[in-house]
């Protein structure tokens, strides 16, 4: 018997019961597999398989009889590993259902992109309905201000944004190149690099967490970054609150 974490029989109100819910919350088969056998059987201390080492370790006369307790929290952990250590190009195609749901296209979406996405997102990733949502400023066609970068695009970020929405005009656009171009600027406003990168990052993404942000703008692209840049400033200078651009 599976219990709950309050240690009565697992039911709804413990959560999502069905396999298919799990998967709609963005559940890797594996993770699931993963965590349910762990319930009852055990290898070691080793909590994280992949399926090849659980077929060649399982053994059925070695799986407990008393009934086990099912961790909501454990089995998030299990998945976060698996999001983490699996093959990037499939679990840019288990990502693509999700991205789907928010109404963006799989026709819009090139695969080489998204997996660059996977790789930049798997490290703070727990399920692929939280790695959709993270993803989905990379892909839409305008930015959603959250209330935190709302409180960073301000008129005393207007000289970061407008000094690298020129450099960004001119220079080639990779990583060594841009980080070398955002310290000149902050060096030129004497300000702290974090005081370039923050703005920018809340101009393009709509968030003030995300990957390292010469990481960010190589996925978007140079049109794509220069577009939202302009987009930040024009509503910084009107005034306006900062919304869906």
């Amino acid at each position: 018997m599976i219990l709950g974490t309050d240690r009565a029989r697992l039911s709804k109100r413990h959560g999502a019961t069905s396999v298919q819910q799990y998967r709609e919350e963005g559940y890797l088969p594996e993770a699931m597999v993963n965590h349910l056998v762990r319930l009852g059987w055990s290898y070691k201390d080793q909590e994280l398989f992949t399926m090849p080492e659980l077929i060649e370790k399982f053994a059925i006369d070695q799986v407990g009889s008393s009934a086990a307790v099912f961790n909501p929290e454990k089995l998030v952990w299990v998945n976060a590993h698996h999001i983490k250590n699996g093959d990037p190009e499939r679990m840019a195609a288990l990502l693509l259902p999700f991205l789907e749901r928010m109404g963006i296209t799989s026709d819009t979406i090139e695969m080489s992109s998204l997996i660059r996405v996977v790789m930049a997102l798997r490290e703070r990733s727990r399920t692929l309905r939280e790695m959709a949502e993270s993803a989905r400023c990379f892909f839409s066609d305008g930015v959603v201000y959250h209330d935190k970068a709302r409180k960073v695009l301000t008129e005393e970020s207007l000289p970061a944004l407008t000094g690298v929405m020129e450099r960004l005009m001119t220079i080639p656009f990779e990583h060594r190149m841009m980080e070398e171009a955002f310290k000149t600027l902050a060096e030129t406003l004497d300000i702290k690099m974090a005081d370039v990168a923050q703005p920018v990052r809340a101009a393009v993404t709509g968030k003030t967490v995300s990957p390292g942000i010469f990481e960010v703008l190589e996925i978007l692209g140079r049109e794509k970054t220069l577009f939202r840049l302009e987009k930040a400033i024009a509503f910084i200078k009107m005034g306006r609150p900062a919304t869906e651009v």
